[in-house]
């Protein structure tokens, strides 16, 4: 009894001791940097703080939070910078690891939702805000340096204003870094191996956002393609139409029917066959919205040299083109990029938008900031670093041959890299998650297993959920091998495949 008392009194004292630890955190000096928090936090005491797009979080995700120490800064190393970052700690239970989390979209907000989600595997985590408050673009009007901040430099200052708040409130820094994000968060993640390849030890880069100037151009090709004429626009009712059309011509291609396309590169469907005959009606096309069709699967191209701006939807994605054509309002992130970045006019009208020599211009205007396309890796890949990318093939907002040509741009330029980095490309998953494929699964335990243990991801294995219920799993091959039905067993098993 008397060791049990006297083990609680000692707990007791550690948990004091750390928590005065985090308090003094609000003294820590370190350059260009103001500590604005250094607080305590119990378990479960947080409450669900708003998502950087508006809506609530998962409660329960905050209620189950052990006690830690959460620590607020401003940064400001260039003079018109105004860059907030969070850290939270585990009081206890440190992994000894540090994971910095990525942003979406021209988000301005630290995403408390990924910063949870790295706590509860006992990460001291990171994020920032990117150095503007909102998700628009205004903020890079008329200030460079912000726009800077944006594009790259607010990553690595957090980063390395994070190693060192961690090893102020531990005593020592983290044995392992990684970084987790998707979109411009994946973009992020490439931006810091190209900009800062001793930042990580691991880059986990979902649906990169990265040819920025490019995929601005490939945002807006469907639009152009179905809004502007009333004749070409495709109604959203004929989009099951178009689907089933192209999962007739196409799913069966890897030997199983399931209503996914495995790969959709082997796929050329044409939805010409949908072309009505007479007058327009619910079961087919017209011709111009046949046009429209082969655009926005075709991606945006220079209409006097035909030349490829930037890759098209895959077919298997026609259930989610809403996103970009369709209306009434067109997608935002590439009108803010060519109203505030390339033209500088909050008036810009996206109907104006030329396909020719605007890309010069704002490739031009860019000058290497937002665009991470450099493929030499070599400096990251020399101390160990490891590089999981991954994209869904029905990506709505980010085209997914994307992914694959930067991927092959590294390739031939450091030859084979798969000792360092691997693409897993997502039959039937959406931007970052969702669709009708397996789009569920846990990169951070497998870049982990990587990086700590030196156990290459041969395949990954993915969950279709419905209802909280697993209905399906589904192996996920590093690009450029595909998932393969051995011929006998449930297809909705990932042992039934294999990667070849």
């Amino acid at each position: 009894m008397l060791k049990s008392l006297f083990g609680i009194f000692l707990l007791a004292g550690a948990l004091f001791a750390q928590g005065s630890a985090c308090e003094k955190l609000a003294g820590l000096k370190l350059p260009d940097t103001t500590i604005t928090m250094a607080q305590s936090v119990a378990a479960g005491a947080l409450t669900s703080p708003p998502m950087p797009n508006g809506r609530a979080t998962n409660p329960a995700m905050f209620r189950s939070l052990p006690a830690f120490c959460r620590v607020a800064a401003t940064l400001a190393p260039a003079k018109d910078s105004d860059i907030k970052i969070e850290v939270w700690m585990p009081a206890s239970g440190w992994n000894g690891k540090f994971q910095a989390v990525g942003n979406g979209g021209w988000s301005g907000a630290i995403n408390p939702g990924a910063l949870a989600a790295a706590l509860h595997r006992g990460y001291a985590a990171a994020g920032t805000d990117t150095g503007h408050s909102g998700g628009r673009a205004e903020f890079a009007l008329g200030h460079p340096e912000k726009l800077i901040d944006f594009s790259y430099r607010s990553e690595h200052e957090m980063v390395v204003k994070a190693k060192a708040i961690i090893a102020a409130y531990y005593g020592n820094g983290p044995k392992y870094s990684y970084w987790n994000g998707c979109s411009s968060g994946g973009r992020q993640g490439l931006t810091e191996a190209q900009r800062y390849p001793n930042d990580f030890d691991g880059i986990i880069a979902g649906a990169p956002a990265i040819y920025w100037t490019h995929l601005m151009f490939g945002d807006q090709w469907p639009a152009h393609a179905d809004m502007i004429d009333p004749a070409t626009h495709i109604p959203e009712s004929k989009y099951p139409l178009i689907h089933r059309a192209a999962l007739d011509a196409c799913d069966a291609l890897d030997g199983v029917k399931d209503g996914v396309i495995e790969d959709p590169t082997r796929c050329h469907f044409d939805p010409k066959v949908l072309e009505c005959k007479g007058a327009d009606a619910p079961t087919c096309l017209t011709a111009p919205q046949v046009e429209a069709a082969r655009k926005i699967y075709g991606g945006a191209r220079n209409p006097r040299t035909g030349q490829q701006i930037f890759p098209g939807m895959e077919p298997g994605s026609e259930m989610v083109w809403r996103a970009l054509a369709g209306g009434p309002q067109v997608f935002q992130i590439p009108v803010d990029h060519f109203k505030y970045v390339v033209f500088k006019n909050p008036d810009w009208d996206w109907k104006t938008l030329n396909f020719d020599q605007d890309v010069a211009l704002a490739d031009k205007t860019d000058h290497g900031l937002l665009n991470s396309i450099n493929p030499d890796l070599k400096a990251f890949f020399a101390h160990g670093g490891k590089l999981i990318q991954y994209h869904g093939w029905n990506d709505q907002l980010i085209a997914p041959l994307n992914s694959v040509n930067y991927y092959k741009s590294v390739e031939e330029n450091l030859g084979n890299v798969s000792a360092n980095y691997r693409l897993f490309m997502v039959p039937g998953m959406g931007h970052c998650g969702g669709g009708d494929g397996a789009s569920n699964f846990d990169m951070v335990s497998v870049i982990e297993q990587w990086v700590e243990q030196n156990k290459a991801p041969e395949r990954i294995v993915a969950e279709r959920r419905a209802d909280g219920a697993i209905e399906r799993t589904h192996p996920l091959c590093p690009y450029p091998e595909t998932a393969h039905y051995k011929g006998s067993g449930s297809t909705d098993d990932a042992a039934n495949f294999v990667c070849k």
